[in-house]
């Protein structure tokens, strides 16, 4: 129950502060409007170190991500006993962050219109920047992958500085790698706000683009699962 709890409330911070970065960027009259990439890329650093810190305290391993949890199961790092606890915890607490980040920002998405105003499905989840879905999915599964590879040879990334650590990981793959797909990393960060954004009563909501989610799903937990592969291969 703890791993569940953990991951739960860990992915519900690092998805309040990643996607209300992306709504203060987004949307109409807020006063973070228009910032760039590098401001992004931070705050989502940030609000990883700070999920971390919450799931660890509270007696998860602080994956916070399927493709961590995973990856690290399908070869060895993880009990698989464990595995479906993490995985509700992290949809559940993805789902539950975005559904606060709509009640913080509803003024603002009631003052953005349409999606030329901001008001669009990029706030919750990930897009690409050039549709060509096959390169799309390698973009994930290359990003994913050099995350969890190098997440690998952390150790226990919940202790001491390590979660800073994870988080300058976060921006430097976002700053690096990210701006192909906006580095989605992470099936739950992407599948639980863009599920809220679906279903809860958004103001003037736009297109969910679920044509498009399986790349969010599918690259990310094949890049995990090749990195941990790739750790037992050479250790």
């Amino acid at each position: 129950m703890d791993g569940f709890i953990g991951e739960f409330f860990g992915t519900l911070i690092l998805i309040v502060l990643g996607v209300g970065t992306c709504a203060s960027v987004n949307l109409k009259k807020t006063y973070g409007q228009g910032s760039n990439w590098t401001y992004i890329s931070v705050a989502w650093g940030l609000a990883v170190t700070m999920g971390v810190y919450v799931g660890g305290a509270l007696g998860s391993d602080g994956h916070l991500n399927p493709a961590v949890t995973i990856g690290f199961a399908v070869f060895g790092f993880f009990p698989w006993s464990e595995v479906v606890p993490y995985l509700l915890g992290q949809f559940l607490g993805a789902f539950v962050g975005a559904a606060l980040v709509i009640i913080q920002f509803y003024p603002h998405f009631k003052a953005s219109q349409n999606e030329a105003d901001g008001n669009q499905v990029g706030i919750f989840g990930t897009r690409p920047a050039i549709s060509s879905p096959f390169l799309n999915f390698m973009s994930e599964l290359i990003a994913t992958w050099a995350f969890v590879f190098i997440l690998l040879n952390l150790g226990n990334f919940t202790q001491g500085l390590k979660p800073f650590i994870v988080g300058t990981l976060i921006t430097v793959v976002g700053m690096g790698l990210g701006t192909t797909t906006g580095f989605a990393l992470n099936p739950a960060r992407d599948w639980g706000p863009r599920l809220a954004y679906t279903i809860l009563p958004v103001p003037n909501r736009g297109n969910a683009h679920w044509e498009y989610a399986w790349v969010p799903m599918c690259g990310p937990i094949v890049g995990g699962i090749l990195a941990a592969g790739l750790q037992v291969l050479i250790k």
